[in-house]
């Protein structure tokens, strides 16, 4: 059975099906073998979606797409500018430092790096940078997305594995930031080698201030959702929400650039990406199901744990799996699908299920610039019409420093849990 799984599953694949159908596809022929009820799919579909916490989803992508329409998107890129644009290379560290600032609103990476892309990109080039630089950087610091709360991988992962969301959210703060240090450090490396400019413009008191003042209303929305949700003030469903409200306050009487004719589009949007969303979701519970049957997640626990019992080298092995799976599948399904037998084999060599959970959340967001399956990747080529093979070579560089990141909360844990234990959740 596990031949047919593996057959049926490459195939889809290798055919360019989105991962859901591939997911699906596999998982009916399966049943189909094994002569299990058809009704079963329609079952674990609905079980994996009807979640009451999974509804922040929708709200953290709308109130994302919100603020990228009605001017809240360019007011953190003219704040980031002013603090960071004097720094060689200074276009490359604001796009790092804008996509650490829409981080903290959308929870999307691929929302993250299409608002940047479409700006930041052009505006490099135009001021000698290169192309395939250009776009690799913006993919990278898109990557953030999810590592950096709110992030809707996190959401699925509390879902999925019972973690507390709000406990996710603490811990990828400080790695978050960890995270976008050190791709501004490599960014400044290639700045120097390739003698890439810095803002011209001075940054005197007068212009700070007027951009804080700009982007102010705008900064303050994290500060809301994630501040709201560690001092137990709501949920994270019921966060995503204010933000929702907070989004359309900001660009319908703050900055008055939202209309109710663009909220159509925003909506439909908004619609097409919480569906594919769900329904790699459903399709990943009926894989699991499967799986679960076949006793796949007892085998994989009980190889990695038959290699190693020390937590250092079960930790690698995690890491090496996911860095693998992350080249090939989205991460919304590797999560469903592996999250709970990893998890298990975590706690079982004394790994505590936070550190583990976020050390999940950032392999996978590392998968979304790896190729052949480098979701960010192909957003930015689609964005620029650059080769893929340009971008990719690029991005080699910045997906270090992120292995990096890896590497160092992977065996560093105190970096991970310091935040969630001053809020008690530890």
């Amino acid at each position: 059975m596990m031949t047919l799984m593996a057959a049926v599953f490459g195939i889809t694949l290798v055919l360019g099906f989105p991962v859901a159908f591939c997911l699906g596809i596999t998982s009916v022929a399966v049943l189909l073998a094994t002569d299990v009820p058809l009704n079963l799919v329609a079952q674990r579909i609905f079980t994996g979606m009807d979640s009451f916490p999974l509804m922040a989803v929708p709200f953290f992508v709308l109130a994302g797409e919100i603020m990228n329409v009605g001017g809240t998107t360019q007011r953190l890129i003219s704040l980031a500018h002013a603090l960071v644009g004097k720094i060689r290379g200074g276009l490359a560290h604001t796009t790092v430092v804008s996509a650490m600032f829409l981080s903290g609103i959308s929870g999307s990476a691929v929302a993250d790096a299409s608002a940047l892309g479409s700006v930041l990109i052009p505006g490099m080039v135009q001021k000698g940078y290169g192309r395939g630089f250009s776009a690799a950087i913006t993919a990278s610091a898109a990557v953030m997305g999810p590592t950096i709360p709110p992030s809707i991988l996190m959401v699925i992962l509390g879902v999925t594995t019972g973690l507390s969301i709000g406990a996710l959210f603490a811990a990828g703060l400080v790695p978050g930031v960890l995270q976008g240090l050190a791709m501004m450090a490599m960014a400044y490396y290639y700045a120097v080698k390739n003698n890439y400019p810095k803002d011209e413009e001075p940054l005197t008191l007068k212009r700070l201030w007027k951009e804080t003042m700009g982007a102010g209303p705008a900064f303050f929305a994290p500060v809301l959702i994630i501040g709201g949700i560690l001092a137990g003030a709501f949920t994270p469903t019921e966060a995503a929400v204010v933000a929702v409200f907070y989004a359309l306050i900001l660009g319908m009487w703050v900055y008055r650039e939202l209309t109710w004719k663009d909220l159509w589009n925003v909506l439909v949007n908004t619609g097409v990406t919480t569906s594919v969303l769900l329904l790699i979701i459903g399709m990943a519970n009926i894989f699991a199901w499967v799986l679960t049957a076949e006793q796949v997640p007892q085998k994989i626990a009980n190889m990695l744990l038959g290699i190693s019992k020390n937590p250092h080298v079960v930790l690698l092995m995690i890491n090496l799996v996911l860095l693998i799976v992350g080249m090939f599948m989205e991460a919304g399904a590797a999560i469903v699908i592996l999250s709970p037998t990893l998890l298990a084999v975590a706690q079982a060599v004394g790994i505590h299920p936070l550190h583990f959970g976020f050390v999940m959340i950032l392999n996978l967001s590392i998968g979304l610039i790896t190729p052949p399956v480098g979701v960010l990747l192909f957003v930015v080529c689609g964005i620029t019409g650059y080769p893929f093979s340009l971008v990719t070579r690029w991005a080699m560089p910045f997906m270090a420093a992120n292995l990096a990141t890896l590497a160092l909360v992977s065996y560093f844990p105190a970096l991970i849990m310091w935040v969630p234990k001053l809020f008690g959740y530890v």
